[in-house]
């Protein structure tokens, strides 16, 4: 595992690196390792866990082989990766681009999956063991980046350079994905904090030659990010300190400091209530409650009772984590099987119940961390950008509506209205 010169820089959202392309991205834990000299993190040993019934866990793996390796999603992500979900949110209105005030792009065939199928010829890749090959290793065909090869783009990425900055073509977010790799740079930090430069660059805030769709520029703005030269040593710290000293509060979209990634609230009403109570910031992963509100199991603009499922989601998407399950599991693994898998694993017999109970342990004893470093409720919420703007097409969401989304969840959850645990020390 390796962090880049992002990370000996200490810029805020530096990445830690392992197995050639994979990231560790959000959140600037490639800075953390950067502050305390640590470059490189190298791991020995052969010794494996035991399990409680490997016969059994054999013979469980080798069936879900046989059920899921054609399944529809596993063809989903085998053919098309992430970047599938593009046309699907541009479809939708909550493609974020044009730094949050636009819901879809025009040049939308330019950067979806069939561009890259067409000018980047990727193929699949897996994580070991892993069925579903989600990860695409692409080379550049033409152009001047031609021969450029890495695994991505991811859709974050694709969203964050060619939604946000509104890149146009598939060819330069491969070579903004690969710069950004090689300095160790969050792809989706670095789009939303060039994509807010521009309009600060608009507003007469910064001086620097940057705007939409200019990949060059783009690219040395962030190389001045990681250097910390000029406007990218402020940039480096984040978006909070960088919007705060621009005096540009109202247009900075983030949550906690972490900036969204790419769904639109004011369509995805759910995906309002995940960035504004997620743990670590505007973070998509904690519940991906995207999925049921764009297949349809929810309506979008529901706010009565989509707490419950919305809770029902992170809780099992908290138990993914405990187990180092992939996210794109979800499908395949309801709650039944997250029992059979502890099961099989630990020789621990937990029903529906008690792993609902051990995920809010966790979901708490993150609470109980955030308030004790001074989290307070008028944290979970909002940026005021995307509750006083509106998207093109008309569509919000309401301050109301957002206020009764996070009172449900506390009400559930257990909390205070004051966002507090009953048992917090209330300072």
């Amino acid at each position: 595992m390796v962090i880049g010169p992002a990370g000996e820089n200490c810029v805020r959202f530096a990445v830690v690196k392992n197995d050639g392309w994979r990231v560790c991205g959000r959140t600037g834990m490639g800075a953390v390792l950067g502050s305390k000299k640590i470059k490189a993190v190298v791991f020995h040993g052969s010794q494996k866990r035991p399990f409680a019934d490997p016969e059994g866990l054999r013979a469980y793996a080798k069936e879900k082989l046989a059920l899921y390796k054609d399944h529809a999603v596993t063809q989903a992500y085998r053919n098309n990766g992430t970047p599938m979900m593009v046309d699907i949110l541009n479809k939708a209105g909550g493609f974020p681009s044009r730094y949050w005030s636009q819901g879809s792009v025009q040049h939308v065939e330019a950067i979806n999956a069939q561009s890259m199928q067409q000018r980047c010829q990727p193929k699949p890749k897996a994580c070991r063991t892993c069925f579903l090959a989600c990860g695409k290793s692409v080379r550049v065909q033409q152009g001047r980046h031609q021969g450029l090869t890495l695994e991505g783009p991811e859709y974050e990425t694709i969203y964050a350079f060619g939604g946000l900055c509104m890149v146009d073509q598939i060819e330069e977010i491969v070579y903004l994905n690969d710069l950004c790799d090689r300095m160790g740079l969050d792809t989706m930090s670095s789009g939303n904090l060039a994509a807010f430069a521009i309009e600060a660059r608009r507003r007469g805030k910064i001086d620097l030659e940057i705007d939409y769709n200019q990949p060059d520029q783009i690219a040395a703005l962030l190389k001045k990010i990681v250097l910390r030269q000029d406007v990218g040593g402020l940039l480096a710290d984040g978006i909070r300190p960088a919007s705060e000293e621009l005096g540009l509060e109202d247009i900075a979209v983030h949550v906690k400091g972490l900036e969204p990634s790419g769904y639109d609230p004011r369509v995805l009403k759910g995906m309002g209530l995940a960035y504004a109570v997620a743990d670590r910031g505007a973070c998509h992963l904690r519940t991906t409650f995207y999925k049921p509100e764009l297949s349809g199991l929810i309506d979008p603009d529901q706010i009565e009772d989509k707490a419950a499922m919305f809770i029902d989601f992170e809780d099992r998407c908290t138990l993914f984590d405990t187990l180092i399950v992939c996210r794109f599991y979800r499908d395949l693994y309801p709650w039944e099987e997250i029992g059979d898998l502890i099961a099989l694993t630990t020789g621990e017999t937990m029903h529906k119940q008690d792993l609902q109970a051990l995920a809010a342990r966790v979901t708490d004893s993150a609470r109980r961390f955030n308030l004790r470093e001074g989290l307070r409720a008028t944290d979970d919420w909002l940026p005021k950008r995307l509750l006083n703007e509106a998207l093109p097409d008309g569509r919000r969401i309401a301050t109301e509506d957002l206020r009764q989304l996070v009172d449900d969840y506390y009400r559930l959850r257990g909390w205070l209205d004051t966002g507090q645990l009953p048992d917090a020390d209330p300072q």
